[in-house]
């Protein structure tokens, strides 16, 4: 079994649900199905329908993404932890809404709060979507400053533009207003990007778009019982330990309208002795970004029964 104080858990965020999310393992395992259950019960309708059967339309409306995403992680972490009892990793990070789930597995929030501020979250980010239109997109293989000085270039008082994900070298997401967003998307290409992607979302997320959701986000986080985390949660936007209930509220009071610095945040936890990295949830995006960050790590997803009946083989030192 790989070192825990060499070990850090991942969880990912909006764009990595799939139909089928979640269900084999709830079948499998009764601590799998548990965490579901809860979730069907806080949402007030069997959104583990959605999940499991689709349509697809309907898992990918943000407020059901978001729950569902946060629920097989949770029940992707319970089932390792069924596993393996006393392994516990040395840093916990979460991909945009799968901060949340970090904060979870942490005991910063329990299940059912992680559960209720997702889907506050999904819906409060929906609402400013319609608010005030925008959009997303990817751009491969421009470097970070000249990316940073394309979106001030194609902004102005009323049409902005900015970094939502520093993803890893070579790869940024973009985030704004749709007019600011179609000139940057065109200054990139002009400035050599090899792939210039509108992603298929109408809301700009970590973007001054999210202003008034943030702001109803911070309102709901002050009613929410917050505790210290078990384990090192490494922040969104500080990419640092968040050590204290006041640095917890402070990285999630700016998470939905600020850059996720998911480069730093792995760089952070490399440059402090983490060589495995465990993918706990839908998909294997957080994984993959790692490989371009440091290809020598230890990269494993856990999301379905047949992927922890292999990790013993891969996990092994």
């Amino acid at each position: 079994m790989s070192d825990s104080q060499k070990t850090a858990f991942l969880f990912p965020g909006q764009g990595s649900q799939e139909v089928g999310m979640g269900a084999a393992l709830a079948v499998t395992y009764p601590s799998a199905r548990e965490v579901f259950d809860v979730m069907d019960h806080i949402m007030g309708f069997p959104l583990s329908k959605i999940a499991w059967e689709g349509p697809e339309v309907l898992l990918n409306d943000t407020i059901h993404t978001q729950p569902a995403l946060l629920a097989h992680s949770i029940a992707s972490y319970r089932v390792f932890h069924s596993h393996y009892p006393e392994f516990t990793p040395q840093f916990l990070a979460g991909h945009s809404m799968g901060e949340i789930t970090a904060l979870v597995v942490g005991g910063t929030l329990t299940l059912e709060a992680g559960l209720c501020l997702a889907r506050k979250r999904g819906e409060l980010m929906k609402e400013a979507g319609e608010i005030a239109p925008g959009g997303m997109a990817a751009i491969l293989a421009l470097d970070l400053k000249t990316v940073e000085d394309i979106c001030q270039e194609s902004s102005s008082k009323d049409n902005l533009v900015q970094i939502a994900n520093d993803n890893c070298p070579g790869q940024v997401v973009i985030s704004g207003h749709s007019k600011a967003l179609e000139k940057a998307m065109d200054y990139a290409l002009h400035a050599g990007a090899r792939k210039v992607v509108r992603l298929a979302i109408s809301i700009g997320a970590h973007s001054p778009l999210m202003v008034s959701a943030q702001e109803e986000f911070n309102h709901f986080l002050e009613k929410l019982e917050i505790n210290d985390s078990r384990i090192p949660i490494i922040g969104n936007v500080s990419a640092s330990p968040l050590n204290t209930i006041d640095e917890i509220r402070a990285d999630l009071f700016a998470q939905l309208d600020s850059r996720v610095e998911w480069r730093k945040t792995i760089q952070y936890m490399l440059d402090n002795g983490i060589d495995t990295f465990v993918e706990l949830g839908s998909g294997d995006v957080l994984t993959g970004l790692v490989k371009r960050i440091y290809r020598k790590s230890k990269r494993i997803s856990l999301a379905s029964p047949e992927d922890f009946q292999k990790m013993d083989t891969i996990l092994l030192s």
